[in-house]
């Protein structure tokens, strides 16, 4: 081998390994990346937002089966869970029969990071009605809600699906709320489970406060609190009636 080609030889490793090098640093900084944005994704999650499905039809026109939404995590810690708002919550125990998931690992792991609904079948959707305190009564003469001594226009129910399926007079316990779906003929609300903490759900149990429709596309949009009837300030009297605290039903 002459002298040029041993020199030659020699000049070509250096650059071999600094390639070697360079493709070791891009895996790595390609690795950091991805970890990161699946620790921030599983934070956003865990504290922020959360991504449901909508199983029922018991929130029509409102939501509808199969609706993708997001749940609002950070605004219920900051201002609590208040009249008006739709919320997802936990089952508070027996409100949903036994869970059949049949989401494999890959999808388990995608609903935990975030990148998928969670599918876990102990997750409800409904409108809050009343709050601690409150008290909620059904019906008035004019087939409304009573909250408070005051008769509840509700333009978000569905047309049809009235609301005097059950006869109750409660006052909601204290840290809970009570709950009704929107499609009050199709939704076994706080209605239908009276004799559990007179129907209410403890707030612990509440996840976070719907804010977005995300799917499909033309039903892209906010969820926002009706200003009617919960702008009403007389909906803050809540020594304006004076129900019963047993819930009755009949």
């Amino acid at each position: 081998m002459s002298s040029s080609d041993s020199a030659a030889d020699q000049s070509s490793a250096p650059d071999q390994d600094e390639e070697s090098g360079g493709a070791l640093r891009f895996v790595r900084e390609v690795a950091i990346v991805l970890v990161c944005a699946l620790l921030l994704s599983v934070v956003v999650r865990t504290f922020f937002v959360q991504a449901f499905y909508v199983p029922s039809a018991s929130m029509e026109n409102t939501l509808l089966i199969n609706d993708r939404i997001l749940a609002s995590k950070i605004s219920t810690r900051i201002s609590g869970v208040n009249r008006g708002e739709v919320v997802v919550f936990k089952d508070p125990g027996g409100w949903l029969p036994p869970s059949t998931s049949t989401a494999g690992p890959v999808a388990k792991a995608m609903e935990f990071i975030g990148l998928l609904p969670s599918s876990a079948g102990d997750d409800l959707v409904k409108r809050v009605i009343g709050v601690g305190g409150d008290s909620v009564m059904c019906c008035d003469t004019q087939g409304q809600i009573v909250l408070n001594g005051v008769g509840l226009v509700e333009p978000y129910i569905k047309p049809g699906a009235g609301t005097e399926q059950v006869q109750f007079d409660i006052v909601v316990p204290a840290d809970s709320v009570f709950v009704m779906g929107d499609n009050r003929g199709s939704s076994a609300d706080s209605r239908y489970h009276l004799e559990q903490n007179d129907g209410a759900v403890p707030v612990e149990n509440v996840v976070g406060r719907v804010v977005l429709k995300v799917w499909p596309f033309s039903q892209f949009g906010t969820v926002p609190i009706p200003p009617v009837p919960f702008d009403n300030p007389a909906l803050n009297n809540q020594s304006g009636a004076t129900p019963t605290p047993t819930a009755t039903k009949r």
